[in-house]
């Protein structure tokens, strides 16, 4: 899976808003045997999208009249078993943010280190935020991340949301621990030198 730059994400929304969706309903255990992170996206919410027989469900993924690439949930997303494969499915079908009203730690941590933007804000926003959606599917939502905030600007809506420090400069640098670490190459070598520089002259 290719990480990329997180900065601001502008996008029509798709409206779930069930509450408590658990990792099981995100990605079902029986998709798990993959070695790869690609190609979890086609069997996202599987069981909610489809019949046994293959034919489509009436689901949100199924209605032409929603799209994009975030994804605006009801309260306690990611909910239930820690597998990051729910990240990963998420993020293969092409979403960019999550919003909800509350996240399970172990989900919130998954996605921001798999280049998915769990967004939290308050119940009145997320409840604002879904049925402007209802009613106009075409309503663009702005996640700006720099800013940490969630914008609807037909609507004048603005809300700020929180997000880790560390987790923020990696989401807008495409870093994972390792580059992380990288990128602070030059300083740390300044800073051995100069260490070593204030021992050399205290002998």
């Amino acid at each position: 899976m290719q990480k990329q730059k997180i900065t601001i994400i502008r996008s029509t929304v798709v409206p779930l808003p069930i509450e408590n969706v658990d990792t099981d309903q995100i990605i079902p255990a029986r998709f798990l045997k993959a070695t790869s992170r690609e190609g979890f996206g086609e069997n996202l919410f599987r069981d909610w999208r489809y019949n046994a027989d293959g034919s489509k469900k009436d689901f949100i993924l199924n209605d032409s009249h929603y799209g994009g690439a975030i994804l605006v949930a009801g309260r306690n997303f990611g909910c239930g078993s820690s597998r990051e494969h729910a990240a990963w499915a998420l993020f293969d079908y092409g979403f960019k943010a999550v919003v909800s009203g509350f996240f399970a730690d172990i989900f919130k941590n998954n996605a921001l280190n798999n280049s998915l933007l769990p967004v939290e804000v308050s119940a009145s926003f997320l409840q604002k935020l879904l049925t402007v959606i209802s009613n106009n599917p075409k309503t663009i939502v702005e996640i700006d991340l720099p800013n940490q905030q969630v914008r609807v600007p037909a609507q004048k809506m603005v809300q700020e949301f929180e997000i880790n420090p560390y987790k923020k400069i990696c989401l807008l640098n495409s870093y994972d621990d390792v580059d992380y670490l990288l990128s602070l190459k030059k300083k740390i070598e300044k800073f051995e030198k100069n260490r070593n520089n204030d021992y050399s002259n205290t002998l």
